[in-house]
This record gives structure tokens, sequence and C-alpha cells, in this order.
């Protein structure tokens, strides 16, 4: 559904990130790659990066590498997320609530 001339302004991008002589090599490159496609959740992207990673030497310690810090970078984003919804809402008052409410309701239970 893409206009044609807007698939070759993204291949001509791709294929110039990609190009021999830049600051970082293609091995690193296709790890970083493998981490981006799992954060955007593009299977097809994780499966072609994955098969050049290893083609560029990757190696099964470096690729769990790259697919933990992924992880972490993920998990991240829900600690920031919940920091920001506490700042926004108050959260902890509200969970603060909920619990003291579930120990009252306890309470009068096994009164």
């Amino acid at each position: 559904m893409l206009e044609e001339r807007m698939k070759e302004i993204y291949f001509d991008f791709y294929r110039e990130t990609y190009r021999e002589g830049t600051a970082l090599d293609n091995k690193t490159k296709e790890l970083i790659a493998i981490a981006a496609s799992l954060s955007a959740g593009c299977h097809n992207c994780l499966e072609g990066h994955l098969k050049k990673a290893m083609k560029y030497g990757a190696d099964g310690a470096e690729i769990r590498e790259a697919v933990a810090i992924a992880v972490g970078v993920a998990a991240a984003t829900i600690v920031d997320r919940s920091d920001l919804a506490n700042f926004e809402m108050n959260f902890n008052e509200l969970l603060n609530k909920a619990g003291k409410s579930k120990k009252a309701s306890k309470a009068a239970e096994t009164d």
C-alpha cells in the first residue's frame, strides 16, 4: 500500500545503515537489530536479523545477550511508566488505600 517512491526512500536509508566502513561492524548492527525487532514486535524482521547476525559471526551467547538487553529495556519502560503513573495519579496512595480496605475486610470477616 505504500507508494513505490516511499519504499525506495526506505530501502535507500536501510542500505545506507548497513554499508561497510561505518562506526559499527555488521555483526553489532545485526545484534542491535535483533533487540529492535523484538521491541517492535516484527517477527519477520527478527528472523531475518537472526540469520544475518549468524552470517556475520554472532554466536548464541551474543544473540542471547542482545535479547536479554531488549528484555531489560522493555522492563525499564514498565518501571518508567509506573513511576509516571504514580506521579500523575498518586498511584501509591491508591494502592495503599486498596491494601487498607482489604485488611479491614479480612478483619471484619474474622470478627
